[in-house]
């Protein structure tokens, strides 16, 4: 995996997201000043609810404006021979042999982005898994307790 590549996918998925919370407060914002939001009453809240909810959409792109200068600003470096940490790309096989791959972030984990032909989930060190790959090597096994349920891991390939 090319991962220069890699993170301009992450940055093409970022902006994609960020262009999609600027339409949506923009629908949040016109929904707040409409005619129809004025309130007729004291219980009539709809005005009230419309500006919260482009408040929260105004936050929510101020969040996507700083992954993606977090990602435009990742250095990255190999990891071959070295322990999995922010930057690093890894591939885990569970205990049926299925492979999954991941990017550890400094931010936006759960994003799932198609590079290469190939799916790959960013992980953050917050998350139970990123937890769990941070420090480990290539030939490492890792166990995920998540609830009262525990799924074991193979580090197949750290890069």
């Amino acid at each position: 995996m090319h991962k220069q590549q890699l993170v301009i996918d992450i940055i093409a998925a970022l902006q994609q997201k960020l262009v999609i919370a600027h339409s949506s407060t923009q629908t949040a914002i016109d929904a707040a000043t409409d005619d129809q939001t004025v309130s007729e009453h004291k219980y009539d809240t709809l005005a009230l609810e419309a500006a919260y909810l482009a408040h929260g959409q105004a936050m929510r792109v101020q969040e996507c404006e700083h992954e993606l200068s977090v990602m435009r600003n990742l250095t990255l470096r190999c990891f071959t021979d070295c322990a999995i940490a922010v930057g690093a790309y890894v591939e885990v096989e569970d205990e049926f042999e299925v492979s999954k791959h991941f990017f550890i972030a400094p931010c936006s984990g759960g994003l799932e982005v198609l590079s290469q032909q190939q799916q790959v989930y960013l992980l953050t060190v917050l998350s139970p898994l990123g937890k769990a790959l941070k420090g480990k090597q290539e030939g490492d096994e890792v166990i995920v307790k998540i609830g009262d349920h525990s799924k074991v891991y193979q580090v197949v390939t750290v890069s």
